[in-house]
């Protein structure tokens, strides 16, 4: 294997205290017992954190090309835009529901 290809051991490590610190955040969350909206969306933001590093880092993803990046993220994101359009679409049938039926 030539030096170009390997991968210096300080950014695993590195990125496994950056896991580590996102973990203990995401532990804060409920040892402050935050709720709602902010209780949800720091889960999901060190969530989604933790598993891009993961991805990028570990999964050596970060060092493909562009055309693999493409490849591999296009599908899942489309689908979460789907989903959204989805959801939102059902909140506006709900509410329209509840505004004509609901007298």
């Amino acid at each position: 294997m030539s030096d170009s290809a390997e991968h210096p051991i300080g950014i695993y490590l590195k990125i496994w205290l950056l896991l580590f610190v996102l973990s203990t955040f995401s532990y804060m969350v409920d040892y402050f017992q935050l709720q709602g909206y902010l209780r949800w969306s720091l889960i999901l933001l060190f969530m989604f954190l933790k598993a891009g590093y993961i991805i990028a880092i570990f999964m050596h993803v970060q060092w493909e090309r562009l055309a693999l990046k493409w490849l591999l993220f296009a599908p899942p994101v489309a689908i979460l835009v789907l989903i959204a359009l989805m959801a939102a679409e059902g909140d506006y049938t709900f509410s329209t529901r509840m505004e004509f039926f609901d007298r």
